[in-house]
């Protein structure tokens, strides 16, 4: 059986001007034989030798062999670079001759040329090797990492009711729930998180903040920094709604509360019935 968007090693069966046949060697169907053009036929190659190659579809959507090796495979998920925008979707760089189509409707966020996006290959319902965005289900979840390991990635998905949904090493799956969303974070974003819990089927929960202890320190660092930028002054306080907060300090209003509360101890800020003012 021939393996469309797979590697496989195929017998030669036939030469001809333009390059050689192959077929699978488990089966006796003659009629099931692939094209090796000849520019990419090795050298020495003989009638019932074998040759390893990977099948895709040609521009006139005929089946075909190459040794080139691609950047992705059936159900694999790789980072691929955009390389053009067409009237139906992007085309992005596998590595072959023929770019590899990532559909409008298979894409989590409009791709532009130049982009760096994780997609996985998949075979759409015409027989034709598509690329995805919409990678959760490639992702794997056996991963080793335990809670507070640190791990990186990249956001693949934003969701509305779940959170930003994470590639930890192009591999496995993560999400940063939307109670720990506090900076804008958009697909195709690196993260550096902490797990913050193993679920029972292996998925893994992150956080991009520290543990709160050591959060409290680092946001009251930054609330300084903020109030040396703006000339000693933020104009609102920590009545301040949880969206003007989350927009103009990336954290939460528990975190700037509590933020504000450790510098106010300390000495360094008082607050007004409108503002926020360093000593």
């Amino acid at each position: 059986m021939l393996l469309l968007g797979q590697k496989q090693k195929l017998l030669m069966v036939k030469q001809v001007e333009f390059g050689v046949y192959l077929k699978d060697p488990n089966t006796d169907d003659e009629q099931e034989k692939v094209l090796l053009p000849s520019k990419q036929v090795p050298e020495g190659l003989k009638i019932k030798d074998e040759v390893e190659v990977f099948l895709y579809k040609d521009s006139k959507d005929r089946l075909i062999a190459t040794t080139k090796e691609p950047l992705i495979k059936l159900n694999e998920v790789k980072r691929l670079r955009v390389k053009d925008i067409g009237d139906m979707g992007a085309f992005v760089d596998c590595g072959l001759e023929k770019d590899l189509f990532l559909p409008f409707k298979e894409q989590t966020i409009k791709v532009k040329q130049g982009d760096e996006c994780l997609v996985a290959l998949y075979i759409d319902k015409s027989t034709r090797l598509c690329a995805t965005m919409k990678i959760y289900h490639y992702l794997k979840k056996d991963s080793i990492y335990k809670k507070d390991d640190k791990v990186t990635g990249m956001v693949y998905e934003i969701s509305d009711n779940f959170g930003a949904f994470v590639a930890i090493d192009d591999i496995y799956s993560g999400l940063i729930p939307k109670k720990e969303m506090v900076s804008n974070l958009k697909v195709m974003d690196e993260v550096n998180a902490r797990v913050t819990a193993v679920k029972e089927d292996g998925k893994l929960d992150l956080s991009i903040r520290e543990k709160s202890y050591i959060q409290m320190s680092i946001d009251a660092e930054n609330v300084m920094e903020r109030l040396e930028k703006l000339g000693g002054v933020i104009p609102f306080t920590d009545k301040a709604s949880p969206e003007l907060i989350r927009s103009e300090m990336n954290m939460s209003k528990n975190e700037f509360k509590r933020a504000v509360g450790n510098l106010m101890k300390a000495g360094k800020i008082k607050i007004t019935e409108k503002e926020i003012r360093r000593i």
